[in-house]
């Protein structure tokens, strides 16, 4: 199979990039090593090729509505130039994505979809549209670069002609010139730093790369997709297909801020509505190993020799030097404080479950 290259791609092999298959994609694990540059992010700057994510227009003027219909925010509460983070969810309450929806206007929403979902999320968005809604797959059309960490507005701000200062968190600007190239730049991130995702055309991606790096000096280096997944999951950051997917819903993944059930109906309202009403039997919970030993995603966790469900995500988490967890597991051993057993190489190895575990995002929040 010939794994596809982002636009980026000659930039990662003159960075000395280890390129590995990630979903299809040829894509970076790392350059210099996984744990210093997520140090790196975490004190100075990082640069991320992200431009294997999916981007889906939906224009018309029935739009606000069609997109309050399909995810389980509250997208009316949105303005011009603000982003959203939402589940978007199947009728039984399972999710088919989580997103990000940009509004332009009323009648133009820019979504960016998982990659790995990009054509899933396409058909399905498609299937459910209203009449005079056009829902387009513009993925191609866009590059898209992150960069993230305490000195990434300084950086960009350096190559930027307008005041980036203004940019709230979860907000954007839609026509910003950075090394002269046309670029949509949001207050977003997937790491818990503050930092700007810019969506830009693919013709100017090796230029626009190299003027941010040089921009940064020594205060920015590439990072690759091993230090996002770590970063990330510090932060406690959600990833679909671990965290969430078709069987597991918001509520279930601790994600019930975004699901505003007393809304217009939406596409697993009722199905949410019951699950929140009986409490759903699986709950998400934050652990850490009390012995050696990494919990790894899908390991399963027992509790007096029973299963009682699984990591969803773990790893070691570099900022805080300590092996951490998120599990799925029944609600009756959910308990803060209460011991398990996370099964490693079929071997038991006791974990504790807590509370305020995980890295304290450093995003913005008040912009």
């Amino acid at each position: 199979m010939t794994l596809k290259k982002t636009p980026v791609y000659a930039m990662h092999l003159k960075y000395h990039g280890k390129m590995v298959d990630f979903g299809g994609w040829d894509l970076p694990v790392q350059y210099e090593g996984i744990i210093k540059e997520h140090h790196q992010v975490r004190s100075k700057a990082g640069l991320f090729d992200v431009s294997h994510m999916g981007e889906i227009d939906v224009k018309g003027e029935k739009s606000e509505e069609f997109l309050q219909h399909l995810v389980t925010n509250n997208v009316k509460k949105m303005i011009n130039n603000q982003v959203q983070y939402t589940p978007m969810c199947y009728p039984n309450g399972g999710v088919v994505d989580d997103l990000l929806i940009y509004r332009y206007s009323t009648s133009h929403y820019l979504l960016v979809v998982n990659a790995a979902n990009t054509a899933k999320d396409y058909e399905w968005i498609f299937e459910n549209a209203f009449e005079g809604v056009t829902v387009k797959n513009v993925s191609a059309d866009y590059v898209q670069l992150a960069i993230q960490g305490p000195l990434a507005q300084k950086i960009l701000q350096k190559i930027c002609d307008t005041d980036l200062e203004q940019i709230k968190y979860y907000y954007f600007l839609p026509e910003v010139h950075l090394a002269g190239i046309s670029c949509l730049i949001s207050r977003t991130g997937y790491t818990g730093e503050d930092g700007m995702e810019i969506y830009f055309a693919p013709e100017h991606a090796e230029k626009l790369w190299e003027a941010i790096l040089q921009a940064g000096g020594n205060d920015i280096t590439p990072i690759g997709l091993g230090a996002r997944d770590s970063l990330r999951f510090e932060a406690k950051l959600p990833l679909y297909g671990q965290e969430m997917d078709a069987d597991i819903s918001p509520l279930e993944a601790g994600l019930g801020f975004f699901v505003k059930l007393d809304n217009d109906d939406f596409i697993g309202r009722e199905a949410l509505i019951r699950q929140k009403a009986s409490k759903p039997g699986r709950v998400q919970v934050e652990f850490q190993m009390l012995e050696r030993g990494i919990a790894r995603s899908h390991y399963e966790v027992q509790k007096d020799g029973q299963k009682i469900g699984w990591v969803t995500s773990g790893a070691f988490a570099p900022s805080l030097d300590k092996n951490i967890g998120l599990a799925l597991i029944d609600r009756k051993y959910a308990e803060d404080g209460g011991k398990l057993d996370i099964m490693i190489r079929s071997k038991p190895v006791k974990a504790q479950i807590g509370k305020g575990l995980f890295y304290q995002k450093k995003t913005r929040q008040k912009g």
